[in-house]
């Protein structure tokens, strides 16, 4: 379970969705409100705390549901932002099945959401990272060319060739036959939007 600190961000944003009207207001806009599993939506202290209890998540988990290497949390998983990401969900999640009057939360966290965040951290870690090691972003190469000038310039010119180059509708013209999508009429006149399927009274 999280310290105080994420304990009363949890409490503060169950009554931000069940509370009194007096106690949303004294909490503000909810669009303010840390949220957890969202490390970076939380403010400094908040965040240490989170990233306190993910640490003991990953070690709890590691310990009780890790039986091969491949799979295991590495030691280095804050500096892998995809690991820290998913473990704050997971352990969300986990906090939250635990907190239902019923076991179908928490069978679908074991049976969907812990063995996909691990099958996806072994499938993007690979044997990079083992004991008392971390290895280099294999992709940093890629991601400094994606945020270079020059990529950027490629890709805004592309942008702005498709943009040129979509045709535009004239709101002056004449709707083709083609582009008049299709009626259908029932026995008793009344016809249907194709695009929603609502049936429409026929005209008095």
């Amino acid at each position: 379970m999280p310290g105080p600190l994420v304990r009363l961000a949890y409490s503060e944003l169950a009554l931000a969705q069940s509370g009194t009207p007096d106690q949303k207001r004294a909490l503000g806009k909810p669009s303010g409100l840390p949220r957890p599993w969202d490390p970076p939506s939380c403010p400094p202290a908040l965040r240490i705390a989170v990233w306190t209890w993910l640490d003991e998540v990953a070690g709890w988990i590691n310990h009780e549901y890790v039986w091969v290497p491949d799979q295991f949390i590495p030691s280095c998983w804050p500096a892998h932002p995809h690991i820290a990401h998913e473990l704050a969900l997971i352990a969300d999640l986990r906090r939250s099945a635990g907190c239902e009057l019923t076991s179908e939360a928490l069978q679908a966290w074991h049976l969907y959401s812990l063995p996909g965040f691990l099958d996806r951290t072994a499938s993007r870690l690979g044997t990079s990272c083992g004991p008392a090691k971390h290895d280099p972003w294999p992709a940093a190469g890629r991601d400094r060319d994606f945020a270079s000038e020059r990529a950027l310039a490629v890709r805004t010119g592309l942008f702005n060739r498709d943009a040129v180059t979509c045709p535009r509708p004239d709101p002056d013209a004449t709707p083709s036959q083609a582009q008049i999508p299709p009626r259908l009429v029932l026995i008793n006149g009344s016809t249907v939007d194709t695009v929603t399927g609502e049936v429409l009274s026929p005209p008095r």
